[in-house]
């Protein structure tokens, strides 16, 4: 290549490069405009819309803000960043726009900054690296509690991933499959799936200040309060307790106590029934969410266990809200959602209609002339 050919290529990269950054504000305000004039609604129209697809994380790379040296390099090499994708995960949490993942290939919990525009991953413990991290959770300091199955413990991190304690022991364990933890951080409750060969089918009850075992909640079975491979439990409304009731294709409803209060669902095909019903969330309204992997979509429901919707569909080709494989489901502070696929590899996320794109803890902050981070319309 002549001299003068690569001044002038290395000109069109630098005028290519201040265009880029000229363009930036404008850009994203346009995307934020097209998803809310094109985005995927749920439910369709003519019916009012509750949620729009807003975007998925397959890995770092769609997190990570890349810089001026990688757009610089990707325009002279054509190279392009590697991502750590998401090898297997199976539940998600979020706190303030930080968003955990377990990874049960990766042996870690995959974390996704939107707000600060970093990844990290959370994966060393006392014991060494985490075993098989399934369920998860967040309380609002944001400590993160990880339901790791090999190692048959409650694993808690602070939110910046630092290992603080466990909770439970293998003794105290057949099959741990999921936590929940409510807001204040003071009880944690911890599904034992059990298994054929066991009688434990039950959700096990901890202090989360000191890790005393406090009591049980139900037993082998299929009568009121019992269980047949018991999947997640979601804190709504009242402080009531609902639990994925698996074997039986129900959610089981209790008091904060573990008084059985009542419960729906049955097997089935149509709306409203379950089929292979894995994790559940709830918003702060009450209403619970429910991943069905037979279904390929999560339902939602009222307090009192009335259908409301569904979003998503089963298909064996991905794309937004469609799935071959759902496992875990976690609904925001802002009411949005998140949908986890262990097939597709992926974090799908809605967004309620009622929020604007750019409102909410999932907002990128930008850098103000004084280097500090700043983000319109995020709470803190």
């Amino acid at each position: 290549m002549s001299q003068t050919s690569l001044r002038a290529r290395a000109c069109a990269v630098f005028l290519f490069s201040l265009f880029l950054g000229a363009c930036g504000v404008t850009q994203e305000r346009s995307e934020t405009s097209d998803r809310q004039q094109g985005a995927l609604v749920f439910p369709p129209p003519p019916d009012p819309p509750r949620f729009y697809y807003e975007r998925t994380i397959f890995g770092s790379a769609d997190v990570v803000e890349r810089n001026d040296q990688s757009e610089f390099r990707t325009l002279l090499t054509g190279e392009r960043e590697t991502s750590d994708i998401l090898s297997k995960p199976y539940a998600v949490a979020v706190h303030h726009g930080r968003i955990f993942a377990t990874d049960t290939v990766g042996r870690g919990v995959k974390v996704f900054d939107i707000p600060e525009a970093r990844y990290f991953v959370i994966s060393d413990t006392p014991e060494g690296l985490l075993g098989k991290p399934l369920g998860i959770d967040v309380d609002g300091a944001g400590r993160v509690y990880v339901a790791d199955g090999t190692l048959k413990k409650i694993m808690v991190f602070d939110r910046a991933g630092k290992f603080v304690r466990s909770i439970g022991s293998e003794k105290e364990f057949d099959r741990l499959s999921s936590v929940t933890v409510n807001d204040d951080g003071t009880r944690v409750y911890a599904v034992d799936i059990g298994g054929v060969q066991s009688q434990n089918h039950r959700v096990r009850v901890f202090d989360g200040t000191n890790g005393e075992h406090l009591f049980d909640i139900g037993k082998r079975g299929g009568g009121p309060g019992e269980f047949n491979l018991p999947r997640d439990l979601a804190v709504g409304k009242d402080g009531r307790l609902y639990v994925v009731d698996g074997g039986n294709f129900r959610v089981q409803v209790f008091d904060k106590d573990g008084k059985f209060i009542k419960s729906f669902g049955k097997v089935g095909r149509q709306l409203g029934d379950f089929a292979r019903p894995k994790e559940i969330a709830s918003d702060k309204a009450g209403n619970v969410y429910i991943a069905d992997a037979a279904f390929g979509n999560f339902q939602v429901f009222d307090p009192d266990g009335n259908l409301l919707m569904f979003v998503g569909q089963r298909s064996e080709t991905n794309g937004p809200g469609r799935y071959m494989l759902p496992s875990g489901i976690f609904v925001d502070e802002d009411g949005r959602i998140y949908m986890v696929d262990q097939w597709f590899k992926k974090i799908d996320i809605f967004r309620p209609a009622q929020l604007k794109a750019e409102e909410g803890y999932l907002v990128r902050r930008r850098a103000t002339a004084g280097g500090e981070a700043a983000a319109a319309k995020v709470k803190e």
